[in-house]
Order: structure tokens, then sequence, then C-alpha cells
């Protein structure tokens, strides 16, 4: 077995639906379209048509219960928005029933996509759960809550786990807590949580730490403007890669400006489509294209090679 097969071989894996997320693999792009469907089921749709037609393998949701995840002083605290005039206001208005998700669950099977959420209290976990998501998403806010993550864990699916805002130690406390329920059946994404996210602070190399320290794929959650350096973390090794969405930057709404538009978006999967065609698998080969050069261009064949003088 030569080197290459080798690290294929071994080289960590996880099935996600029908995808297996791997290095040697295709990179798994996620469309985040999260709350940038301001409240509107039809915005949503809309969302899942421009990533499918970008060519994404899944979209992800962000499914929170209110009165659990904030505090009754957070959700009275005034502030202006389309729903009212109070944080609750925007917050129950931003967050999909029942109704929405069923319709949800509906249009990706129709379109023959993926689609998986982040939860955000062990409630909403159950919720999703009845949709059988192909796997969670543990979000950079919630890599701390230890009840969570074995809730999460608990029920038996792979995890994508973002570590934004984490110290090294709390994202290996987490995945201590994580491989009790699911071995190594999850994927880490760097991720530096700011909207958005300066150049300077994409510390891309921190791909490099994780694949050196834990079993499990290796990949990035950007909260960048542009697309650029989301395709550089792909050369960097990342096996993941998840963007934000949206229609219009402009567009109201809190994560639409650390997002891609819809021609950002094509592009960054078009590149890192042509990444995976080009990075080959790291073994020097003569290609079959390449024996009619061999005869044109040298003038002799034979490997000439000194040796050493006893």
């Amino acid at each position: 077995m030569n080197q290459a097969d080798h690290n294929k071989n071994t080289s960590p894996t996880v099935a996600i639906g029908n995808k297996i997320i791997g290095e040697n693999e295709s990179c798994f792009i996620i469309a985040e379209i999260g709350i940038n469907h301001n409240g509107d089921i039809d915005l949503a749709k809309g969302l899942i048509d421009v990533a499918v037609k970008a060519g994404v393998d899944a979209v992800k949701f962000q499914k929170r219960t209110i009165n659990v995840v904030y505090t009754p002083e957070e959700l009275e605290t005034p502030r202006p928005n389309p729903f009212g005039e109070t944080n609750g206001d925007l917050k129950n208005g931003l967050e999909f029933g029942m109704e929405e998700y069923s319709e949800i669950d509906k249009y990706c099977k129709d379109l023959d996509v993926m689609w998986f959420a982040s939860c955000w209290d062990e409630g909403s976990v159950d919720f999703i759960d009845k949709f059988d998501p192909p796997c969670y998403k543990i979000a950079s806010a919630s890599i701390t809550d230890r009840d969570l993550l074995n809730h999460t864990a608990s029920k038996g699916k792979p995890l994508i786990i973002s570590t934004g805002m984490s110290t090294m130690e709390e994202i290996r406390e987490a995945i201590r807590i994580v491989e009790k329920h699911i071995g190594n059946q999850y994927v880490i994404l760097h991720c530096t949580s700011t909207y958005p996210a300066t150049t300077e602070e994409l510390n891309l190399k921190a791909i490099d730490s994780f694949k050196s320290e834990f079993n499990a794929p290796v990949g990035y959650s950007g909260h960048e403007t542009g697309m650029i350096t989301t395709v550089m973390a792909t050369v960097v090794g990342a096996s993941v890669i998840e963007r934000h969405i949206t229609l219009d930057r402009a567009m109201w709404g809190s994560d639409q400006a650390a997002s891609l538009g819809v021609k950002g978006l094509e592009t960054m999967c078009e590149y890192i489509r042509l990444w995976g065609r080009a990075k080959g698998d790291g073994n020097k080969i003569v290609f079959d294209s390449e024996l009619p050069v061999i005869e044109k261009l040298r003038r002799n064949n034979t490997l000439f090679v000194d040796k050493a003088v006893d």
C-alpha cells in the first residue's frame, strides 16, 4: 500500500446523510440561512433555491425556545424592529414553528438537499428531532453548555461543532462530553465569532492545530466579508465549509452584513469544487496525457543516476 492509500484509509471520516465527510472527500458545503429569512417562509424558500442552484450540500437554520434561551429582562429590553418595540418581539417574530419547518422539510426533500439546524436549547433539539435531521449543529455560543451537549449528542446523530469564542480547553471538554455518546462521529469547525470578522482575526492555521489534536474531520465556519479567505480554508485542509447567505447584504437583519450574496455563494462553491478537482492525492505520477509529450520533448528517456564512489 502506498502512502496516499494509507492516508485515505486512516483519515477520519463522518457520514452525514448520503455524504462522507473527510479530508480526502469532496468538501461538504453548508449554506447557513439561520435567521436571514427574517421570519418569512417565502424568503426562506428563496434562500434554499439560491443555495441549491449554487451547489451546496446542505442548508442550515437556527431553532430556539425563546423564553428558555433569553431571560425576561432581555426580552423586555426596548429594541424597535419590524415585529414590535422590544427584543422579545424581534426574537419571537424571527422564530419558525411547526408549520414553517414542515414546509421547509418538504421543500428541501423536493429539491433533494439536506437541512438541519443549530438548536440552542434541549426543547429545540427535541423539536427538530421530529424531522429526523442527518446531523445537529452545536453553535459557538453553545459549546460550553454541558447539558445541551449531552442532550444533543444523546440523539445519536453526528454533530458539527463550531468553536468561536472558545479556548482550546473548552473545546477539549466539549469533545470529551460528545465522545461519550457518539465516539468520533463529529466535525469541528474553526470559527471567529465576530460579524463580520476581520482578515487578521481569521487565524486559518488553527485548522492545522485541530487536525493534529482531534480524531475527526475539521472544517471552517466563516463570518468574514467576501469569500476568497473561505476558499483558502479548503486549501489549508477544511473538509466542511459553512457560510451565512443572503439575497441582499443590505437587507435588514443582524447577520446580513457577514453573509454571502447570490453571486458570492456561487463563486465560492465554484472555486471550492475547482480546488477539489485540482488538489489530487499527493502521489507524483506520470499521467497518460503526458506520454506523447515525453516522446516529443525528451532527447533521452533513460534516467542517468550518478553512483557514489566508495
